[in-house]
This record gives structure tokens, sequence and C-alpha cells, in this order.
């Protein structure tokens, strides 16, 4: 079978992941009486039948069933349904089958860079395929529609932790072959994921590690905000219940808490401050100072924080509650005095690590945050 591609597939990484097998070769080729355009509030184009206008593409020759089976999932999980049209080539016109997106995808402004999507998002697109296609069992259609939201954020926390600095001053300086992955096993799990692996890593001797086995919690990058307003000195928490304290049945598992969130693919982790916290608590001007980046358990996760001080007006009449029916979110905001929040983190009330963390680096910055009042 040949297939006319154009947009992300364009990209011989992401076609190889989403079509596995041999790689697939692609003969350029154009279409015309469409155009690429860019799905609103997304980084990726569909195409849509418009008068006069000509997309580049290419051709993939010689689809195997098994590589047009995972090509099936892959766009049929969206909605995209394979049409016969007539693509022309240096060798003349060419029938073959493109995938075409549904109606009910909203078409945002502007134009779409595949140049641009392949600087910026091609490591996490691959990322996420490679994973959506190490189920097991592999997912329906309907479980990676369900599902994709996730997968991105996953992915998207993986190439922002290969863009990242790495320093190492006084720690390892990790190099090329220190870390040995013996062998992984497919990842479980639906919404969160744990995977289990062997590995072996360099010891501080310079000898190799026994084979460990070793699981790990497999989350995604988050941002944390606690809004100060340094006029008042007072702070805004955010109150609710937390499966982690029921798990481990603990007596109250009502947790005092900062703005928290995912950071969504794509999303830079300011902006993902700045929408959890008109999300979270209805504050839509804040002025974000940046505390401290880390890894809240790297023992045994791969969750990554972003912590924010949000400084902005905290007055009595604030909302008493926030949060998103949509995501199930049930929050109660408390605003109190700087000192009241330390009485609690003494007698253990505020047991969340992040939030003791921000307030003791908040008590460093106080004094010069309320003299610039």
């Amino acid at each position: 079978m040949q297939i006319f591609i154009y947009g992300t597939l364009q990209s011989s990484a992401l076609c190889q992941a989403v079509a596995g097998g041999e790689p697939l070769l692609q003969v350029p080729a154009t279409l015309n009486g469409y155009a690429v355009l860019p799905v609103a509030k997304n980084v990726v184009p569909l195409i849509r039948a418009k008068e006069g206008a000509v997309t580049a593409g290419a051709i993939l020759l010689d689809v195997t069933p098994e590589q047009l089976h995972r090509l099936d999932t892959y766009e049929g999980a969206f909605g995209y349904a394979l049409i016969n049209v007539t693509v022309q080539t240096e060798a003349g016109s060419v029938p073959v089958k493109m995938y075409l997106p549904p109606d009910d995808i909203a078409v945002g402004g502007g134009d779409w860079s595949l140049s641009h999507w392949v600087a910026e998002y091609e490591a996490m697109a691959v990322l996420a395929v490679t994973e959506l296609f190490a189920h097991v069992p592999p997912l329906s259609r309907d479980q990676i529609a369900r599902n994709w939201a996730m997968i991105e954020k996953r992915a998207w926390a993986k190439q922002s932790a290969r863009r990242q600095g790495a320093p190492a001053v006084l720690r390892h300086p990790a190099g090329v072959g220190d870390i040995v992955v013996i062998s992984k096993a497919p990842p479980q799990g639906d919404f969160f994921r744990i995977q289990q692996m062997t590995v072996q890593h360099q010891k501080f001797d310079g000898s190799l590690s026994d084979v460990l086995p070793r699981e790990v919690f497999v989350g995604t990058d988050a941002v944390l905000v606690l809004p100060y307003d340094p006029k008042r000195d007072r702070i805004l928490l955010v109150e609710q219940m937390r499966m982690g304290p029921v798990v481990r049945q603990d007596l109250n598992p009502w947790v005092l808490e900062p703005i928290a969130g995912m950071i969504d693919a794509t999303e830079s982790p300011e902006q993902s401050a700045l929408r959890e916290s008109v999300e979270e608590a209805g504050l839509s001007h804040l002025d974000l100072r940046h505390l401290s980046s880390f890894y809240p358990s790297p023992g045994s996760s791969t969750d990554y924080f972003h912590a924010y001080l949000g400084l902005c007006d905290l007055p009595d009449d604030h909302a008493k509650f926030g949060g998103l029916e949509t995501e199930a979110e049930d929050l109660r905001l408390h605003i109190l005095p700087f000192d009241r929040a330390m009485e609690l983190v003494t007698t253990g009330e505020i047991n969340a690590g992040p939030l003791v963390m921000m307030l003791c680096m908040l008590s460093i910055q106080r004094d010069a945050l309320r003299s610039d009042c």
C-alpha cells in the first residue's frame, strides 16, 4: 500500500516510531485542492480541502500490513480515516491513500511550520509514540484517546529533562555507559505508570554495581505556586483530600499545600504556573519569582517540581473555594498570616514537604520583599 503523508509524519523519526519495522521510503509529492493548517491550541497540523491550495508532502511506499495496523491505531485514535486521493510526483499522477481528520477538529490561526515543529516538538512526539506502542496489552483506540494527554505530558517532561543543564561541580559527572539498563518491563498503569527494570551503575570506586532490580513511579513535571501578599504579609494555601495519605492510612488525609498542577505538553513552567493559579485560586495577576526546581523523591519517582513565589494581592474578600469541576477538584482556600503558617509547620499540620521548603525559602526573602512594597 502507498500512503500520502503531510505534517508531522514527514519527520522520519516520528514516522519510524509510528510505523515500526523497517524505515519507510518517502517519495516527495504534492496534493492539489488541500491545505495544511494548524490545529487550534495545539502544535500539530491538519489538512482541509481548499480550492486552489497545494500541499507538499510525501508518499510512503510499500507499507506492510503490520505497519498499516500501527498507522491506523495511531491516526484512528483521533478520528482520522483513510480516503482515496491522487497526488503528483515527478513521474506523474499517483493514486494513494491519505488520513483525513474529522470535521470537528478546530483550526487555529497562522501557518504551520514543519521545521519549527521538528526543532521544538519532534523529540516529545517520538517519546510519546514510543510509550504508546510499549503498552502490554496494546491500547485500544479509545484508551489512546483517553490517555494521550498524560502520555504527552510524560514525554514533554523527558524532553525537558534532556534539554536542561546538568551541573556537576560537587557530584559525579555522569557519562555514557555509567548506567546500563539490563532489562525493562512494559510500563504498568493507566493514568500514572510504574516502570520495572534491572540496572547496573558505576560505583564511586570505579567498579560496576551488581544487577539491581528497581521500580520507578513515572510521573510528570509539575509547578508549585505559593501566593504571597507582601503588603499584608499573608499567604494563600490550598486544602484538599489526597490519596497518598489515604493509602498510608493517615487519620487525616486533607492536606494543606501550595497551588500545584502538572505541566501540560508544550507548556513552559511559567505558563503552567499562571494557568494553575487561575484555575485553583482565581488569581490572575501574579508576579512569579522562581524559588527552585527539584526532584521531591528521586529514589522512586520521576516527578520534577518547579516552585514559584507568586506576589499578589490577597484581600479579605478573596474566594474561599477553587478548582475545576471538570477535573473533580474540591479545593478550600485559606488566607493566613505568614507567622501563622510557620506555626502550622511547627505543629505538623502543614506536612507537605514542598510547602515546608517554600515557606522556609520565603522566610529568607520575606524582609526584602516587604521593604520593596
